[in-house]
């Protein structure tokens, strides 16, 4: 099972999210740092951090992990004008993690958004998520907004469905 809030909130130090999320079932939950560019993103990225043609962001690409395995793919973009110079830049992991570092540079998220789809995965996620040809993923796009509305993440994560339960639990 999967829930979401623990990934948008800032964080006081301890094991990250996922890891946490995967310790709770009695498994080991690790990542893979795979890259960190500043790049101008895809049309859909673009219009979920509201950058206008031309402006760029930093892409975090991570494989997660669970017990040695790879489950998923996790694509995070920062607007450069906020996150270049700053740890999100650099190819290490943010200890404490991002949203806690965006709550440091006075931009803590307060809202979030999540569209959900399922799709054949391509080649470069079958290969390497470790699918055979006939199974699909799930995609997960995120947005995380401040109170002010300013997009300050958005976040894809291509990940296996099989297995998958995502729980979601709403306030109103």
């Amino acid at each position: 099972m999967s829930v979401s809030a623990p990934y948008v909130q800032p964080r006081a130090g301890g094991p990250d999210a996922w890891a946490q999320e995967a310790a709770q079932h009695g498994q080991t939950g690790t990542q893979l740092l795979r890259e960190v560019t500043e790049l101008e993103p895809s049309a859909d990225v673009a219009a979920m951090l509201n950058l206008q043609p031309g402006e760029t962001a930093i892409v975090r690409r991570r494989t997660m992990l669970l017990n040695s395995q790879p489950v998923e793919l996790t694509d995070s973009y920062y607007p450069a004008s906020i996150a270049r110079g700053t740890r999100l830049a650099e190819p290490q992991k943010v200890l404490g993690g991002a949203v806690a570092l965006l709550a440091g540079l006075g931009y803590t998220p307060r809202h979030a958004g999540e569209d959900i789809s399922a799709r054949p995965p391509n080649d470069e996620e079958r290969q390497l998520l470790q699918l055979p040809s006939d199974e699909w993923v799930l995609v997960l796009s995120r947005v995380l907004r401040t109170d002010a509305g300013l997009p300050v993440e958005a976040s894809t994560m291509t990940m296996l469905a099989r297995g998958r339960h995502l729980h979601y639990a709403l306030s109103l």
